[in-house]
């Protein structure tokens, strides 16, 4: 029955998930922000209004209500001007949102978290075959069915629900016809944040208000949409009974393993049936991977160009302080780890939303074999592209298998398995501890030399995956990824090729994550954790994935500018950052070299236009 008290919120956000990917076809990773939401403004409003069940039920409604305005706002101001964007750029927008709201969160609540009070007339405990089980709890167990029971009758016995379900099966085909997709879209974002923020408000006379709700939240939701079929709110209901009890139940048998059973579950899930419960293959309106312009070999210009940043990252150590050196250094291992999911992701048309995994198991195969096994630096520090490949192979060969949005979740759910493991197992792995004591050997111990062998390891990382895109195997993987039935006509293998790319990309990325654990001296389980994995996608888009030099200028331009606002605005940051990174999506969705090209190209035509 806990269990089931546990499928009643999941099922509420993730239909709300459902239901605006199954129309908009966006994935919204800020969901959990309007999750968030419900639940602090339920706080406040429960907190000024009679204690009463009329007043307490009023407040858990009007909050609700808040998040679904608040979704129409994220609408009108944002996803309407990138719905055409392929959805991965959407997926960046979503993630500005995530840091704009958490900021403003807590500059309104505070960092501290929330106690809010027991829901009125509902304190007490119900005698059930000899356990005490909370009234409250019954409730949420009846909201889930009656929640399903109004959504199904929405959708299937009115006129909005008629053109739901139209929109979903062929939005072309809808829009052809005369139906007003903005005003739809609008409507389908406020009832899915509105169910979000319902869930929420639901959830605060059992847990606290907190900042890390919505990321908690969010991978959890993710889950149940995917098992249940993406855009099914029948398989989001199915999914979430199903996850609600295997949670309950490692509470109950495996406590050190809860974490790790649900994000088994989706794979498991992914792996037997790649759509889920009840997912169909729809006719998407745009490719999930973003396309690319033919590459060209770098010209003469570039070459020059690239010479002279080779000399000033040269000459810098002789500029800058430790500090400097220390954020110089902390680009080049993160434009590995960024030109490695460029590799995958631009060249192969693969998203991976755990891309996480490789970077952390390289930091922690270093760190266990430099503290555990005594090896030497050189030896550790391979370690770390070795268990990556290996783990690669096993990880490429379930996940090649599968194609678009299903292989970007996969990834994740792999990513979240390593991480629980990471966190759970505290005897191998430190637990959130981490693994601490790592040195440097005598001959780079120091700052200055560190930064010189960093610099010299990521230029040949980097040299060595611009060679591989313009060998045949990067020709081959190009072809694989524009069409693979044109592919596999002409001989090629596409999952062979497929499955290498993500091998190559994972070692990359291990040997990145190997290189963080020399430099810090220590690895934690958030090397594994989603934020690390949506850092890599935003350092990707952010520099633009139409070139090779990309993933370099996003990795830089990504960590100076969230390092510097930390230093200067530390109570704004996020709220910064979030606003930037959604103007420049809105702006530039081709990042910021594609920017760049577009201010280059208006410039030449402006003086075309004065002569």
């Amino acid at each position: 029955m806990s269990g089931l008290s546990y499928s009643s919120t999941l099922f509420l956000v993730a239909s709300g998930l459902s239901l605006i990917f199954g129309v908009t076809r966006i994935i919204n990773f800020a969901h959990g922000s309007f999750f968030m939401v419900g639940a602090y403004v339920a706080c406040s409003l429960t907190a000024r209004l009679p204690a009463t069940p009329l007043g307490f039920w009023s407040g858990l409604l009007m909050a609700a209500l808040v998040a679904g305005l608040l979704g129409i706002l994220m609408e009108l101001i944002i996803l309407r001007r990138i719905y055409r964007a392929p959805e991965i750029f959407q997926i960046l927008a979503t993630f500005g949102v995530i840091l704009i709201v958490q900021n403003a969160v807590q500059l309104i609540w505070g960092s501290e978290e929330i106690f809010a009070s027991r829901a009125p007339g509902l304190r007490g405990t119900v005698n059930i075959l000899g356990q005490h089980f909370p009234q409250y709890d019954l409730v949420l167990i009846a909201i889930g069915p009656l929640v399903l029971i109004a959504i199904w009758f929405i959708v299937h016995k009115t006129r909005w629900g008629v053109l739901v379900r139209a929109a979903t099966e062929d939005r072309e085909m809808a829009a052809s016809l005369g139906i007003n997709q903005s005003l739809l879209f609008t409507s389908v974002v406020f009832l899915g944040c509105l169910l979000a923020g319902l869930a929420g408000a639901l959830q605060i006379p059992k847990d606290t208000a907190n900042l890390q709700m919505d990321l908690n939240i969010i991978t959890e939701a993710f889950v149940v949409v995917v098992v249940g079929g993406m855009g099914s709110i029948l398989g989001a209901f199915l999914a979430a009974l199903v996850l609600g009890q295997t949670h309950a139940f490692g509470i109950l048998a495996f406590p050190s393993l809860t974490l790790v059973m649900t994000f088994l579950l989706m794979a498991i899930v992914l792996v037997i049936r790649p759509l889920g419960f009840f997912g169909r293959m729809g006719r998407p309106a745009r490719a999930l991977g973003p396309s690319t312009e033919p590459l060209r070999m770098a010209d003469r210009r570039y070459h020059l160009a690239a010479a002279g940043l080779l000399l000033v990252l040269l000459a810098a150590p002789l500029v800058v302080g430790a500090y400097g050196q220390i954020i110089l250094t902390e680009i080049f291992i993160l434009s590995v780890f960024a030109a490695s999911l460029h590799l995958m992701m631009s060249f192969g048309g693969m998203v991976s939303f755990g891309h996480a995994a490789f970077f952390g198991l390289g930091a922690y195969a270093t760190a266990f074999a430099a503290t555990r096994l005594g090896l030497p630096f050189v030896a550790a520090l391979a370690m770390s592209v070795v268990v990556a490949s290996l783990i690669g192979v096993v990880m490429g060969w379930f996940c090649t298998k599968l194609s678009g949005v299903y292989f970007a979740f996969l990834t994740l759910a792999f990513a979240q398995i390593l991480w629980s493991v990471a966190v759970q197992w505290v005897d191998f792995t430190g637990g959130d501890n981490g693994i601490l004591g790592l040195r440097l050997p005598a001959l780079i111990a120091g700052t200055t030399a560190f930064y010189y062998f960093a610099l010299l390891v990521s230029i040949a990382a980097l040299l060595a995956m611009r060679q591989l895109v313009f060998a045949p195997f990067g020709y081959a993987l190009r072809a694989t990824r524009d069409s693979t039935m044109r592919a596999d006509a002409t001989g090629l293998n596409p999952r062979r090729h497929q499955l290498a790319a993500f091998v190559v990309s994972g070692m990359f990325a291990g040997l990145a994550g190997g290189l963080v654990a020399f430099q810090r001296g220590r690895v934690f389980p958030n090397d594994l954790s989603i934020a690390t994995s949506v850092d890599s996608l935003v350092m990707v888009l952010l520099g633009g994935v139409q070139t090779l030099v990309g993933p370099v200028v996003g990795a830089a331009g990504y960590h100076l500018l969230r390092t510097e606002l930390i230093r200067h605005f530390d109570e704004l940051w996020r709220l910064i950052l979030g606003t930037i990174i959604v103007l420049l999506v809105v702006a530039f969705p081709g990042g910021i070299t594609g920017g760049v090209k577009q201010l280059v190209a208006a410039a030449g035509r402006w003086r075309e236009a004065r002569r």
